[in-house]
């Protein structure tokens, strides 16, 4: 069940905390590739090219990613929680690899390169996965 979720769903929220505890969440468009989980910053308008998340993960090296299956049958409701370190991807076979399995997961993404941005990399160190 967690697996067919982290490889199907459309979205997922990251959370990250800064050094000194506080909590920050945002949605994200992410890839699995056991046990990694990637997400790119993408090149849509943003206040700043420091982003909170980045800066978060920078300082922690932890990140968690939750995703879901909502329904109004709370019967098929469900989630996974990926937990672990975490890191920054800006160069490398890695982070171009996680920009391939992004591009084809997310055809938008031909729209809006990738090319030369960083990439979130969360290695699975604890999963807990639910379904009613």
């Amino acid at each position: 069940m967690n697996e067919d979720l982290l490889a199907t769903a459309r979205v997922g929220h990251l959370a990250t905390a800064s050094r000194d505890g506080r909590p920050h969440v945002v949605p994200v468009c992410f890839a699995w590739l056991p046990p990694v989980v990637y997400s790119a910053i993408d090149g849509k308008p943003k206040r700043t090219t420091r982003l909170r998340r980045v800066r978060n993960i920078s300082d922690t090296g932890r990140a968690a990613l939750i995703v879901d299956r909502w329904s109004e049958d709370w019967k098929k409701l469900s989630y996974v929680l990926v937990e672990g370190p975490a890191a920054m991807l800006d160069d490398g076979a890695e982070r171009d690899e996680a920009l391939i399995l992004l591009t084809a997961k997310y055809p938008q993404y031909d729209d809006l390169p990738l090319a030369g941005n960083l990439v979130i990399k969360l290695t699975a160190e604890h999963t807990v996965a639910w379904h009613a």
